[in-house]
């Protein structure tokens, strides 16, 4: 049994992979600060599924599911940096996963500042926070969309992605060149995970 971290947990993928990771037995803790950016009853619906009332949560206070007494929900934004990074050295996880951040490609023109907060900050504080705690390995959601206008297809980790063309997969794009600075400094193992459209049973309304 591991000790592990995931962020995003009200989203489509979280969800799906805490309740993975709860039947196979693992102590799993769950981050999300339940923004705004799609409708939140979905996201209630989704953490209530999983034995958290959201609305009883007060930020940064850990909530044991009434599901499971494995699973543990903290309301909070990654892009408070002082208290992820205490977070991560008190818990002292196994493996962090970080799915956490500011979706969607075209609201990143109107919004920037959110994808700085979440997918800069946020990340920055979970890279920081894992290597005061050794974490043996931290696993991010990076997206597609770092392929840019590249038409050729098949796409392959080995093409260029060093041409964005929306704010959101420059945030992503540099994700993964933090990580790999984060892997090669502090020797901490980090696979970067390059989803492309994701859907199916709790997913986002808009996919």
């Amino acid at each position: 049994m591991m000790k592990i971290l995931v962020t995003g947990t009200a989203g489509f993928i979280g969800y799906h992979l805490v309740d993975l990771l709860i039947k196979s037995k693992h102590q799993v803790y769950g981050i999300d600060n339940i923004n705004n950016y799609y409708d939140v009853r979905l996201k209630k619906q989704r953490l209530l599924n999983h034995g958290i009332l959201i609305d009883e949560v007060k930020d940064e206070k850990k909530i044991i599911s009434t599901n499971n007494e494995n699973y543990t929900f903290i309301k909070a934004d990654l892009s408070k940096t002082s208290y992820i990074i205490n977070f991560l050295k008190r818990e002292k996880f196994d493996c962090v996963i970080n799915l956490a951040a500011q979706a969607g490609v075209r609201y990143s023109i109107e919004h920037p500042l959110n994808y700085v907060n979440s997918n800069l900050i946020g990340f920055y504080n979970i890279l920081e926070g894992s290597r005061r705690s050794n974490v043996k390995h931290l696993i991010y959601a990076s997206t597609s969309s770092v392929y840019g206008l590249n038409s050729t297809m098949p796409l392959k980790e080995t093409q260029s992605t060093e041409h964005p063309v929306s704010f959101y997969a420059a945030t992503k794009k540099s994700n993964e060149i933090m990580a790999h600075s984060y892997s090669h400094l502090y020797g901490i193992p980090t696979t970067g995970l390059r989803f492309f459209t994701v859907y199916g049973p709790w997913g986002r309304p808009d996919m």
